[in-house]
């Protein structure tokens, strides 16, 4: 009788670790930060399709880096999740703290149990109604769970990019200067991202129900250029936040 080949818990970890780490590093970044007005999500991302950004419920969004198929069925396993959750008991008891739990453990027991994990970092924002009552969450491919504080970042050059961010972020920025410090930091000194490769959001702190707004290349523009200090745009209507970007989902990692 043969003898199953054996690999010490250890390593087998640690590989599952690099493997998760190098899929992720394939992928582009976005940072989201605090601005003086909610949460600012900037991804990089020429699709005109596939999401990056979502919202997840009231005052809740989403955001993933890595394996596209991956972190859109977990931007799906969270909008079930909380819609069931403020079905069955109220809609104040979804808050980020308890989605984040709940993709942590996802995560967490898909590192532990199968033999591929998933190749994603994800990160669950809230804007609450002071600047001391902002969430961000990022939950790593192992499950691990970091409570950033002002801004944070994921994907590709995730180190890189926030030291750059770190020399230009501070607490209390308009939209517009949260928006040139993200994208500054994204691309660096020796590139440019224009309008129609980023991919830009916000979780505005306006008293309503819903406070998720994305941007268009012409509002990003204008931010970009300084021409005015924040959009007036409407929360999106008609999409269903399960299906909304996931047309086309792409098996390999997002572009």
């Amino acid at each position: 009788m043969s003898m199953p080949f054996y690999v010490a818990p250890e390593q087998w970890m640690k590989d599952k670790a690099d493997f998760a780490r190098k899929g992720i590093a394939r992928g582009r970044a976005l940072a989201a930060l605090v601005y003086d007005g909610g949460i600012l999500i900037c991804a990089e991302n020429t699709s005109a399709t596939l999401r990056k950004i979502s919202e997840i419920y009231d005052r809740i969004a989403f955001a993933g880096a890595g394996r596209y198929n991956e972190y859109d069925r977990l931007r799906i396993a969270g909008v079930r999740h909380a819609d069931l959750k403020g079905y069955s008991f109220s809609r104040e008891d979804v808050d980020a703290q308890g989605l984040a739990n709940a993709y942590a453990q996802m995560l967490g027991d898909v590192f532990t149990h199968e033999v591929k994990p998933m190749e994603v970092e994800i990160l669950v924002a809230e804007v609450g109604e002071s600047p001391e009552q902002d969430r961000l969450y990022h939950i790593l491919y192992d499950g691990t769970v970091v409570d950033e504080t002002g801004y944070t970042v994921l994907g590709g050059e995730a180190e890189t990019i926030s030291n750059r961010l770190n020399t230009t972020y501070q607490e209390g920025l308009d939209a517009a200067s949260a928006l040139r410090a993200a994208v500054s930091a994204l691309a660096g000194s020796d590139r440019t991202l224009a309008p129609d490769e980023l991919e830009v959001a916000l979780l505005t702190r306006n008293g309503a129900r819903r406070s998720f707004q994305r941007l268009d290349d012409t509002q990003v523009g204008e931010l970009l250029g300084g021409e005015v200090d924040e959009p007036v745009i409407e929360p999106e209507t008609g999409t269903d936040p399960t299906t909304s970007g996931a047309e086309t989902p792409d098996p390999t990692e997002d572009d």
